[in-house]
């Protein structure tokens, strides 16, 4: 089994399909956490608190970031194997589009922009919470308490620079998804001609829902930052 999942072209695509799906789960989750500090301070930091230095939320972590690494890891090895032996072919995939998205050339340079966006997600947030309770600390170097998430997001998206990073960011994840979704069910063999117009609104849809939910937090909080008396609205 270890050899198909290494040695063939199907068994890396189906590693990156369901490394795939783990991480859309994962950011599905997550956005949605992220909206309640839209709605309630106090309930976005209760979140917090259950999702910091508890020894379920660093295991949590480390299979996160394993799931990260195995999915970009495998998608580098596929680009140059596939770019060495066949071009730019990147998927697996059974039914062929009109055309050729922009994504689905792109999908290494897509990885590329999200990679350095959730780099960018990690210094903001992670490193400024988790990492300072498993440090012992009770602040961060912004002066705010580490399991106040609430003010941090609030802190983070009152910089316009910050801001306009998260959306390009977004917009690329938005990309990236649309298309990767789509591949994911492409390489399992759940699509064919009935299918493949479901299955490609489906990604479309799951790609809004998950980076319009993120940019709309980043908005919100844009928007009280420059305008207080939003706050109140």
């Amino acid at each position: 089994m270890g050899c198909f999942l290494t040695n063939s072209s199907l068994g890396r695509k189906l590693v990156m399909s369901i490394s795939g799906c783990f991480l859309v789960l994962f950011i599905l989750f997550h956005m949605s956490m992220n909206i309640a500090a839209i709605f309630s301070a106090d309930a976005y930091n209760t979140i917090c608190s259950l999702l910091g230095a508890n020894w379920y939320a660093l295991v949590a972590t480390a299979i996160l970031a394993g799931g990260v690494f195995v999915h970009f890891a495998y998608a580098f090895w596929l680009t140059w194997q596939n770019r060495k032996a066949r071009g730019n072919v990147r998927y697996a995939v059974t039914v062929k589009e009109h055309g050729v998205s922009w994504a689905s050339k792109n999908m290494l340079l897509l990885g590329v922009i999200v990679i350095l966006g959730l780099l960018l997600h990690l210094v903001h947030f992670w490193s400024k919470m988790q990492l300072q309770e498993l440090l012992g600390n009770h602040e961060n170097n912004l002066g705010l308490a580490v399991t106040d998430g609430a003010a941090l997001i609030q802190y983070t998206f009152s910089k316009w620079y910050n801001v306009l990073l998260y959306v390009v960011w977004l917009a690329a994840l938005w990309f990236h998804l649309s298309h990767g979704v789509w591949s994911m069910v492409q390489t399992v063999g759940w699509a064919n001609d009935k299918w493949y117009p479901r299955l490609k609104c489906l990604s479309t849809i799951v790609a809004t829902l998950i980076c319009g939910g993120f940019a709309l937090v980043v908005v919100w909080f844009y928007v009280q930052s420059v305008c207080p008396c939003c706050a109140g609205c």
